[in-house]
């Protein structure tokens, strides 16, 4: 009885061996075995080894799942603006020069005089300043008289007074050929008649001193940053 089991059993598993064979010969085809029938790796790469029978279908998994690189992101670069050019600054409007300026003759020179004073040149100097670098034609002096005296010798005087501002505006760098002297004696007072009335006196000489005086008139423009120079 027990040989009879024996027997059976045996021939059982000599009919299952042949299954599970050719059950791990289906699950390792399309790969190299060895004798035991493990898939061969690489001793490189450590892959499985396929042969020509492999196709993705046949896949045991005992390759790695591929690795995707991810590329770092390119370093970002700061957009760089570039400087607005700096608007150009708008110039300073022009200024127009006085048209016409009155020197009193008694600051500028002693009475009777055409020698200019201290406080005379001072005042042309800064006339002078106003000039510089002023676009202008020309530059008229009118020399100025009271009535006392005779018309000749008022004429004369207003002369040598008008005379007197040009050299001196000349020596202060105001061209010669841009000055225009001239005299008009007592022919144009500001005082009205019978506003200073009576014999030559103090008083009467005093009242009459709006009509001493040099008249300079200049038409032009100066750019106001010349004028801060």
């Amino acid at each position: 009885m027990t040989s009879a089991r024996t027997l059976i059993f045996a021939g059982v598993a000599a009919a299952l061996l042949p299954g599970l064979s050719i059950a791990q010969d289906a699950r390792n085809q399309g790969y190299l075995v060895d004798m035991n029938g493990s898939i061969v790796t690489s001793a490189t790469t450590g892959l499985c080894a396929r042969d020509s029978d492999w196709t993705p279908a046949r896949e045991a998994g005992c390759n790695p799942a591929p690795v995707t690189r991810v590329e770092a992101p390119a370093p970002r670069v700061a957009a760089v603006t570039p400087p607005s050019p700096q608007a150009a600054p708008t110039p300073a409007p022009a200024r127009m020069l006085p048209q016409q300026i009155n020197f009193s003759a008694d600051a500028m020179f002693a009475f009777d005089k055409a020698v200019l004073k201290p406080e005379g040149k001072a005042m042309l100097d800064d006339l002078a300043r106003t000039l510089n670098g002023a676009q202008y034609d020309a530059v008229r002096a009118t020399g100025q008289t009271d009535r006392f005296g005779s018309n000749q010798y008022n004429q004369k005087l207003s002369e040598r007074r008008a005379n007197a501002v040009k050299d001196y505006l000349v020596s202060r760098d105001i061209p010669a050929n841009r000055i225009n002297a001239v005299g008009m004696g007592e022919t144009q007072p500001v005082t009205k008649a019978g506003d200073c009335l009576g014999a030559k006196s103090a008083k009467v000489i005093a009242c009459l001193q709006p009509d001493r005086r040099v008249d300079v008139e200049v038409n032009g423009t100066k750019d106001q940053t010349a004028s801060s120079r």
